[in-house]
């Protein structure tokens, strides 16, 4: 069914924070994802007509015209918690973040996010589960180290093996992450592994409805960016300018490059799947609008309301924390006030939130 909003601002550019809040009821906040993965609901907001359309992922087709290009994340989430125990009894955990460049004949060195602070002083050694161990070398900020690893296997593989999937503090898990969630915690399109948390617009994809798609003549194209810490780090300070987003490595393949700028030469739509995928093409757009520059960079554009996009036309998105910097980069798309307003029907209609929840397209 579609809705008229009452709101008809084109933008909505406040700057506090606490105008990003909202009531939301702990339980629309999902625990397990769908049985099916394209059987998420969706909620469609068309910005030309301001209306709202009602639907499920498996429906995209419908909304999406012949010469669109979808535009993927083909990050893989890395298994990256490791807990183990010391000699005392303590628990402790890291979260393995990514690898410093190290010569090839020293060990491998990596940021990791680790506690308690305690067990994690410079030159402290912590052994973990398969004999294998992390020297402490710095404290690079408040719960996050630079640590050198000891062991026969490389960090990928032996997460691979004693790791657990990431899960966000939200989804609660008392006795640690499922094998399910290792499965379901993954896009169907992940391929280089690098991310700590998953690209979540990416979740809802099947096979089956890639074909619908592409049938439908919709174009897929993919980068890379891998989702670190900095996508989740909450907004502290209320003017949210001041707010520090830390970049996130990105890479753009030639032939993604070359695909949007001849979607944009036809006047075709470049349909972004997540905010990630979002801040990889705007972080790598060049200065014509038309085109984004291929290759491997940090993605540093932090998307705020009156942001003037260069390169998406439409994004896939679920729903995002009150307050965060993912629902500032959506506003900065929608406008405050609508945005809210379709937040606020979500939660009368009982729309499920965040990672394992359900999703928006913004036309």
């Amino acid at each position: 069914m579609e809705v008229r909003t009452k709101s008809g601002e084109q933008a909505d550019s406040a700057l506090r924070r606490s105008d990003y809040e909202f009531f939301l009821p702990p339980e629309l906040i999902a625990q397990e994802p769908v049985d099916q993965r394209d059987r998420a609901r969706l909620m469609v907001l068309d910005r030309r007509t301001r209306t709202v359309t009602h639907a499920h992922v498996a429906d995209l087709p419908k909304f999406l015209a012949a010469g669109d290009l979808l535009v993927v994340n083909d990050t893989r989430v890395i298994p990256a918690r490791v807990t183990t125990t010391t000699a005392g009894g303590g628990r402790v955990e890291l979260l393995f973040i990514r690898p410093l460049p190290t010569p090839s004949n020293t060990a491998p060195m990596w940021v990791c996010m680790g506690k308690p602070a305690r067990h994690f002083r410079p030159g402290r050694r912590i052994l973990l589960p398969g004999d294998v161990g992390v020297q402490v070398i710095d404290r690079q900020a408040p719960g996050r180290y630079i640590v050198q690893w000891h062991g026969s296997l490389d960090v990928f593989t032996y997460l691979e093996r004693h790791g657990q999937a990431p899960l966000p503090p939200y989804i609660r898990r008392p006795h640690g992450p499922s094998p399910r969630d290792r499965e379901r915690y993954q896009t169907i399109f992940a391929r280089v592994p690098g991310s700590i948390a998953a690209p979540t617009a990416g979740l809802h994809f099947t096979p089956a409805l890639l074909e619908a798609l592409q049938q439908a003549g919709v174009a897929i194209a993919s980068v890379t960016l891998h989702v670190g810490p900095g996508t989740f780090q909450p907004v502290r300070v209320e003017d949210v300018r001041l707010h520090r987003m830390e970049p996130e490595w990105c890479q753009i393949p030639p032939e993604t490059a070359a695909a949007i700028r001849a979607a944009k030469s036809r006047g075709k739509r470049v349909i972004a799947v997540g905010t990630t995928t979002t801040r990889a093409l705007e972080s790598s757009a060049a200065a014509d609008g038309q085109t984004v520059m291929p290759g491997a960079r940090w993605a540093d554009q932090f998307i705020l309301p009156g942001y003037r996009f260069r390169v998406i036309d439409a994004l896939v998105t679920n729903f995002h924390l009150p307050g965060s910097t993912l629902l500032l980069l959506v506003a900065a798309l929608v406008g405050r006030t609508w945005l809210l307003e379709c937040y606020a029907e979500a939660v009368r209609r009982r729309y499920r939130f965040y990672s394992y929840g359900d999703a928006m397209l913004i036309l």
